[in-house]
């Protein structure tokens, strides 16, 4: 793809790179969370190598995934703190969602539904972390009770994450030019202007 020497850098290798891992970690876990979750999807299993196999790994991805979003989460955290103009940007997304999003409040390299977003995984990951470790009998030894509770929470943040990236996913594809940010690392500076005006005038020092 040739891309335009004035665009503006949005994530470096590393962030992205960093995004990524998280990302494919996540697939692995849900395809292999999803064969234990009801018997009709137990076939899920084969694409592990079978039922035990399923059962090693997915832990040890979870380990994976939870350790590299820790550092994407200090990363990006001082960033996704809500401000006035995010709660004003929510209050209005209905206009953008109608495909009216010129007169939305200027925000910064995150809108408000993005920090939502992300607050809602780091959430999501806390209690999926937490309670994966108190399931992982193989590695640790908690009380019967412990691990029921832990189950129900554990399916019940990884439904709640499920849906959430979706809701990333598709809002990364209806917002045209989102997605080249995390392939190459840049946008143009219409998509800057027109999506997150304040962090363009930052970047660009105009209006």
């Amino acid at each position: 793809m040739i891309r335009n020497p004035r665009d503006l850098k949005r994530y470096t290798a590393s962030e992205r790179a960093n995004h990524w891992v998280v990302g494919i970690c996540f697939i692995l876990l849900a395809l292999s969370g999803l064969a234990f979750f009801h018997p009709s999807l137990y076939p899920l299993v084969n694409l592990f190598g079978g039922g035990v196999w399923t059962r090693i790994l997915h832990p040890w991805i979870g380990v994976v995934m939870a350790l590299f979003f820790i550092i994407m989460f200090f990363r990006f955290a001082r960033l996704n703190l809500m401000g006035a103009a995010d709660w004003d940007w929510l209050s209005k997304v209905g206009n953008m969602v109608d495909g009216n999003d010129h007169d939305m409040p200027a925000q910064g390299k995150y809108n408000g539904g993005q920090k939502l977003l992300f607050w809602g995984l780091a959430l999501s990951m806390l209690l999926i972390t937490v309670s994966g470790v108190v399931m992982w009998r193989s590695q640790f030894d908690f009380p019967t009770e412990m691990i029921r509770v832990a189950v129900v929470v554990h399916a019940a943040a990884a439904a709640f994450m499920i849906g959430l990236i979706f809701v990333h996913v598709y809002a990364a594809i209806w917002t045209r030019g989102t997605i080249r940010a995390m392939l190459y690392g840049t946008v143009t500076r219409a998509w800057a202007k027109q999506h997150h005006r304040n962090w363009y005038r930052q970047m660009t020092g105009k209006n």
